[in-house]
């Protein structure tokens, strides 16, 4: 049964909402967050952060073209900086149907609503700014798209407990990962491969699309190759957790 979309709360109503809660988890697989498709999924998951920032803002064409030779769906997670510097091509890729694109945050930054770090980034420094990195790049990802993002994916994919029920609050999904496989865009290309084809059933995995030159294209598209040889079906996390 379809009905209004539920209003997304504003950042005061957040803000009044969340204040004075404690979290009590810290890394990448907070209450909330889904890490792999749901139970009995046969597909795989194929998700790729494009970071944005200092050494960030590239592309890997030869990817990007890899997965439309092999007609492998990816979810493609977009920060604003990435966006900013790329708004051209990411209109490309928001007109591709082979990709669903998600919301990587607006300044890259770990999810935590008392400042945490993660490898050496600090974090949203409290629930205003939570708010923040989500909500503003929504608003470029939505018009962008034409459509909400549903999906979200913070800075490094670190988050608190508190902030993942924030993200909920705002009608998006806390995304995480089942597969590491580039080491965030620093393995090697083999290794890249190796760490790709252990996916099995119902595997989230996270790579990089903004680091040409690195293993991340190579690896991943030999690992690609091998996987849909063998008959491994690969879907987008909007497929896989249907509205």
């Amino acid at each position: 049964m379809g009905g209004a979309p539920r209003a997304v709360p504003s950042r005061a109503e957040i803000i009044d909402r969340y204040t004075g809660r404690t979290p009590h988890y810290w890394g990448l697989e907070a209450p909330g967050v889904v890490t792999h498709l749901p139970n009995g999924s046969r597909g795989v998951a194929l998700t790729l952060d494009f970071c944005g920032g200092p050494g960030g803002s590239s592309f890997d064409p030869d990817l990007i073209a890899g997965l439309q030779r092999l007609r492998v769906p990816a979810t493609l997670f977009l920060n604003a900086r990435w966006i900013a510097g790329n708004q051209s091509l990411a209109g490309e890729l928001a007109g591709d149907p082979l990709f669903e694109l998600a919301n990587h945050g607006t300044n890259h930054l770990p999810l935590s609503v008392i400042g945490n770090a993660a490898y050496g980034i600090p974090g949203t420094a409290g629930i205003g700014s939570v708010y923040d990195e989500v909500m503003a790049n929504d608003a470029v990802l939505t018009a962008l798209t034409g459509q909400r993002s549903r999906f979200f994916r913070p800075g490094t994919a670190y988050l608190d407990d508190v902030a993942a029920r924030i993200c909920h609050d705002l009608g998006l999904v806390p995304a995480g990962f089942s597969i590491n496989g580039d080491g965030g865009a620093t393995y090697p290309a083999g290794t890249v491969t190796t760490e790709t084809t252990a996916a099995g059933a119902a595997a989230i995995i996270i790579a990089h699309g903004n680091r040409p030159g690195s293993g991340t294209g190579p690896g991943l598209l030999r690992a690609l190759g091998i996987m849909t040889d063998a008959g491994t079906p690969f879907v987008t996390l909007g497929d896989a957790f249907p509205v």
